[in-house]
């Protein structure tokens, strides 16, 4: 992997950008300092990578915006050690970001291509998350339960394997709809039976599909 001190500006840039846009937790910022996003993009995007835009990544999914990315990180309100499921390890940027955070996680990822060079580019970075090949919507129930869950990808419903993996106190970020737009969407288990939900506006993703791709 090759890191140069123009890519580090970039990130720094970008960085900047994300703060101005409202992303204040220090860690979330410091965590985009620490990957490189232009290593998870075709060398062809390595002038484009630190700007706030996605690009296509094959098989028909996206690496998110950086500001999408940051945004939803930010709502989970992580701390250092904890247990995060991800749902959708597309790129494996998502995921990386949620290491360099200290977080021990658990990822699925439906496109068996897609998890083959997640997989390898996340352990060149020397992250070492649990990766998996397979459904989403069922989650990972024999790592649960979790901190938190964070779902990469528009859901047009709520799973339920998702909510009963999810800890008493535990946070689900979540965007929820069919369509070109999701509602930004975070529950918060206050009990086995009661939650907490609130919304963060409209989000734009690729839809969260049922069956895996082999």
């Amino acid at each position: 992997m090759i890191d140069t001190y123009r890519h580090k500006g970039m990130r720094r840039k970008l960085i900047e950008e994300l703060r101005a846009m409202g992303i204040s937790a220090i860690d979330v910022l410091d965590a985009f300092d620490q990957v490189p996003r232009h290593f998870f993009l075709d060398s062809s995007f390595t002038n484009q990578a630190y700007s706030n835009m996605a690009f296509q990544i094959g098989e028909g999914q996206t690496i998110s915006h950086p500001y999408t990315v940051a945004f939803q990180t930010q709502l989970l309100n992580l701390n250092k050690g904890q247990r995060i499921l991800e749902i959708g390890t597309g790129s494996g940027f998502q995921t990386a970001i949620l290491c360099a955070l200290g977080a021990r996680v658990v990822s699925i990822e439906r496109q068996r291509n897609l998890y083959i060079s997640a997989k390898s580019k996340i352990a060149q970075l020397g992250y070492v998350p649990n990766l998996f090949f397979g459904d989403g919507y069922k989650g990972k129930a024999s790592y649960a339960p979790y901190d938190s869950i964070l779902v990469t990808c528009g859901a047009p419903f709520i799973p339920e394997d998702l909510k009963n993996q999810l800890k008493v106190g535990g946070r689900l970020v979540i965007p929820i709809g069919e369509g070109d737009k999701q509602i930004m969407t975070r529950l918060t288990k206050i009990n086995e039976e009661e939650w907490k939900t609130e919304t963060f506006g409209d989000f734009s993703f690729v839809p969260m599909l049922t069956k895996t791709a082999k």
